[in-house]
């Protein structure tokens, strides 16, 4: 059956081609099926009855209930006015909420790294975890005549040896780290690379109990870098940011220093994105107590 209107077929114009569905494609026909009726719905504008979501989807009205029940059930679906129809839900907006925060976030984050890169004189990075890939999306360079070279070009696969990823590492659900290890590996980039799943574990919990994550010339000899986590509303870890410094310059004191900065930097990110950053803060206070 051909879309209700020439409108709604403009408005598919613009989204991504459906992908080609069924177990030959190595789909799952329901989960093909139930995506597909979302689809229907965004084309229609949002809101369709079900026999207009069916006839559309190719599927018969029973089906097409059960899929729509099970939608209904996750908050994806809901019921229109007077329950004749169907509208996209509100776990809908969650989804698109937390993809839109990964699109804007390194705009929110220009003015915090950029202070943090004022405060500290050293390089400072933005960075999210895509899939199972480490991706910097925003840096601001060192101010003092010797730098460091943060490697920054070739680091997808190494969250478990840069500060910035283990800054993200370090909350992820045990099977989600397992799930990256196994993709990427723990590869060697210096002798004080961390190669075994078990003490990369053991460096993830002492992150949780620092409030910051460090690299002590794990990824570059001679580098020196601290991270911590951004949260969003959810308390979710949506990326990091860290700040790097010659080894020659990391002294004890220097490092309290810098990491005070950058603690402070990420909680009021967070914050501004939503998240309460009870941890944060008090890591904040603590540092500064000492």
């Amino acid at each position: 059956m051909s879309m209700p209107s020439e409108r709604a077929n403009e408005r598919r114009g613009v989204m991504p081609a459906r992908p080609p569905m069924g177990r030959d494609h190595g789909g799952i026909q329901a989960l093909d099926r139930a995506f597909l009726i979302l689809d229907v719905m965004a084309d229609a504008g949002g809101e369709a009855k079900l026999t207009e979501i069916a006839a559309t989807a190719g599927l018969n009205v029973s089906t097409c209930h059960h899929l729509i029940s099970t939608l209904h059930n996750w908050g994806y679906v809901s019921r229109g006015i007077n329950s004749r129809s169907y509208v996209l839900g509100s776990r809908i907006l969650h989804l698109s909420a937390a993809c839109l925060r990964q699109v804007d976030l390194p705009r929110r984050a220009q003015s915090y790294l950029d202070r943090l890169n004022d405060q500290t004189q050293e390089s400072v990075q933005l960075a999210i975890m895509q899939d199972t890939n480490l991706v910097h999306v925003l840096r601001r360079e060192s101010r003092h005549a010797v730098r460091v070279d943060a490697g920054l070009g070739g680091n997808a696969g190494a969250a478990h040896a840069t500060a910035t990823g283990k800054a993200i590492l370090a909350w992820l659900p045990p099977n989600e780290l397992d799930r990256i290890v196994a993709d990427k590996g723990l590869t060697t980039f210096t002798p004080q690379t961390i190669t075994d799943i078990e003490a990369l574990k053991e460096e993830l919990r002492l992150t949780r109990r620092r409030g910051y994550s460090i690299d002590r010339e794990e990824f570059r000899l001679g580098v020196i870098c601290l991270g911590a986590a951004i949260r969003d509303h959810a308390g979710a870890v949506v990326g990091s940011i860290s700040v790097s410094s010659p080894a020659f310059r990391a002294t004890t004191d220097y490092i309290d220093q810098l990491k005070v900065h950058l603690i402070a930097a990420a909680d009021e990110l967070s914050a501004e994105l939503g998240a309460p950053g009870a941890i944060l803060r008090s890591s904040v206070k603590s540092l500064a107590a000492e």
